[in-house]
This record gives C-alpha cells, structure tokens and sequence, in this order.
C-alpha cells in the first residue's frame, strides 16, 4: 500500500528491486493513453506531414534525453522524484516544487477522468447502443484508479504488464488499416493549411508527457542497475510515444476524421477504442495519483498514505467535473513551462555540482531552501512563458528547451562555486 513500504520518504531497498523491462512495461503503458492519441491527432491537424515528424522527432528527442537522465538519477539514487527535488530545492524550496507537482498530477488525474467518460459515453452508445450519462462513470473511474493505488507500484506493474501487449495489438491494428486504405506517398501528398508553428508541435509533444519524464524516479528508482532506467527512457519516448503520436495524426489524416474515437471507429475498432481508454487510462491514472501521493508524503511525511490517496482521488474527480479538457493543448503547454526547468536544475545539481549529496542521509540535515535553485527554475519558466505568449522570441525556436537550457545554465553558473567532488559513474 502507499505507506512507509512505498518508501516514500526513504530510499527502496534491494529485496523490492525488479527487471528494468517491468518498470518500461509502466512507462509504455503511458505512451499508449488516450490524451496521446489525441494529441497526436491534434499537432498532424496543424502541420504539414514533414513539420509533424518533425516535430515529433524533437519533442521525442527532448523527452528521451530527460527522461533518461532523471530517470538514471533516480535508479542510482533509490529516492523518488520527490525527494531529490527536496535535495535540489531545500526542504520550504521543494514543498512549492512538491506541490505544484501535486496540483498539476491532480489536474492530468481529471483531464484523464474527463477523457475517459466521454469516450466511454460516446463509444457506449456507438457499438453498444446505450446511453449512459457521464457522472457515474467518472465517479466509478476515480473509485476504481485510486483503489489501484493504495495498492502502490507493484499493482500498477501488473496490471501494466498485463494490459500493455493488448494496447501493442490495438496500435498495430490501426497501423494497418491506416496503410490499408492510403500509401505514404499519399498521405505526405495531402494538403492542409498548417495553424500550428513546429514550436507550438514540439511543445505540445514535451507538454504532454514531461511530467512523466521528470517524475520517472518514481518507477526507475526499483530497477536493478541504474542504465535500465535508460533503456526504459528509450522504448517509451522515443519508440512507442513516437509511433503512436505519428499513427494517430496518419490514422486521422486518412480516415478524414478529426476527433480520435471517430478514427478508431472508422477502422472498425469499436473494442480497441474501449481497450485503449480503460487499460490506458487505468494504469495512467493511477501512475499520476501514485506520484501525487509520493510528492504530497514527501512534504508533508506525517501524512498517511491511504487518507492522502482518498482524498487526492476524490480531487481528481472534482478536477474532472470542471471540464480542464475543454482547454488540452493549453495544458499541455503549460505543464511544458512549469516543469521543464525543474529538470534542468536537478540534472545540472547532480550531473555537475554535488552528486554526493543525493543521498537519503543528506535530507536529515537539508537546507531550508536553496535560493540559486529556486531562482532558476522561477528565470527559466517566466522566460518559457514569455516565448509562448510571443513576447520574447526563442533562441532555439522551442520556448521549453529555451527554459530548460536557461535554468540549467543560470543555476550552474550560481552554483560553481559550491560543486563538490562527484564519483565517476560506475
């Protein structure tokens, strides 16, 4: 359950580590949630076919290269995501870190809840004739995620490893019928007014999943040896995500429909569609509400976990009543300038300043706050919101890796002085 076992203020211990395949088996099953296939469909509706890949490729890059990174800290450190934001920011710094986490993984909990429902309505009524309304759905969905949830990691591994192949299947299914009915060279052929820059592209790809790419401690830190966490990093981000972003957009773009359960439905995938938004929703969900539990109990250790579950659940709920789906893109963009620059502190923090703090014997004795690090990651996120607003122009033509490389850059120059000697990495 999500107590002291969860080891959410505590390094895990060596009898609870797995196979780096089970913890990617997690982080795929992300790859494969319905807020992908829509966005997805969404950025192929608003650039060229070159623009997309393209566009693709980079958000890609950029979430592999993150999630990697973090992830790796978090396989060779033990401690979630949570806990080395507290190590970076200080313990007063990381609970403003900590819990705009908490707000943001409360947030994604009812945009998912919210996506769910409407999906289940709408495909209730198309393949099975039923008309159900919305409310109870949402409400069972939250029942059904946060109980996985108590249950902690190993619950969401199963019910990941066992539902993953199914989603691997649907997706393959929707490749075919996609290059059934069009070629390539027609599907590149096909004109269309763009309404999205490759920024705006790139931003949403980043957007939509860098929460999950800066949380991936959270699950890498139960992998054996810490180079897994790469591995795990690679196939979500950069093989699945990627082909189910761009299968989406082509799937969409050959069937003439712009909505993503009209897509599925026009290959005749009336059971994939209902497989892709329960097992991709339940495991997301439940992933999101788990990280929300660690971030809550990693500021506030006093907390019980199974209260703190409930009642982050229940938020969930009330988050999807309030229809934040209603605005998606602009959520995902920004998430992208919140949190990307956290990222570029904790990395620049452990890669070049003092890696031999990141241990769970530092946060007895950790610094209310660290100012250098709270200050980068406030510079990095007002420059990446003033790229997104066109105020400022960006320098390298993403308003998010402006902010990361920002934050990364200001707070290692702030920080030189304080670097300690770090061990080679082994």
């Amino acid at each position: 359950m999500t107590d002291s076992s969860e080891f959410s203020v505590a390094p895990i211990t060596d009898d609870q580590l797995v196979a780096w395949p089970r913890v990617a088996a997690i982080a795929v099953m992300v790859a494969f949630a319905l807020p992908v296939f829509v966005a997805g469909l969404e950025i192929y509706q608003g650039l060229s076919f070159v623009d997309t890949m393209l566009a693709l490729l980079i958000g890609s890059v950029v979430l592999t290269v993150i999630g990697a990174v973090m992830g790796s800290i978090g396989a060779r450190t033990r401690l979630s995501s949570y806990l080395l934001v507290r190590i970076a920011f200080g313990d007063r710094g990381a609970a403003v870190v900590n819990m705009a986490f908490a707000v943001s993984l409360v947030g994604w909990f009812g945009v998912n809840i919210d996506l769910f429902s409407g999906a289940v309505v709408r495909l209730a009524a198309d393949v099975f004739g039923a008309v159900v309304p919305a409310w109870p759905i949402e409400i069972a969905a939250g029942i059904l995620m946060t109980t996985t949830t108590v249950f902690g990691f190993r619950a969401i591994n199963l019910i990941a490893s066992a539902l993953a192949p199914i989603l691997a299947v649907v997706t393959v299914m929707l490749i075919w019928g996609t290059f059934e009915s069009h070629s390539l060279g027609e599907l590149m052929a096909m004109e269309k007014t763009p309404t999205l820059t490759i920024g705006d592209g790139v931003s949403a790809v980043v957007g939509g999943i860098i929460i999950g790419a800066i949380i991936l401690p959270d699950i890498t830190r139960f992998i054996r040896q810490w180079h897994g966490a790469i591995y795990v990093a690679f196939w979500a981000y950069m093989v699945v995500e990627l082909v189910v972003f761009a299968v989406a957009g082509m799937a969409g773009a050959a069937s003439g429909k712009t909505e993503i359960l009209d897509v599925l439905l026009h290959y005749g995938l009336g059971v994939g569609a209902f497989a892709i938004v329960i097992a991709g929703s339940w495991v997301l969900n439940s992933l999101n509400l788990y990280s929300t539990v660690l971030s809550v109990e990693a500021t506030f250790p006093k907390l019980k976990g199974t209260l703190i579950t409930a009642v982050l659940g229940a938020l969930g709920v009330v988050a999807a009543f309030m229809n934040i789906l209603d605005s998606f893109l602009a959520f995902l963009g920004f998430l992208a300038v919140i949190f990307v620059p956290v990222a570029g502190v904790i990395i620049t923090d452990y890669l070049l300043i003092k890696r031999s703090r990141y241990t769970a014997e530092a946060l007895t004795a950790n610094r209310p706050i660290a100012v250098k690090a709270v200050v980068a990651w406030v510079v990095g996120a007002l420059v990446a919101a003033l790229i997104n607003e066109g105020i400022v122009g960006s320098v390298l033509g993403v308003g998010v890796l402006d902010s990361a490389f920002l934050s990364a850059l200001m707070f290692g120059a702030l920080s030189w002085g304080d670097r300690t000697t770090n061990e080679e990495i082994a």
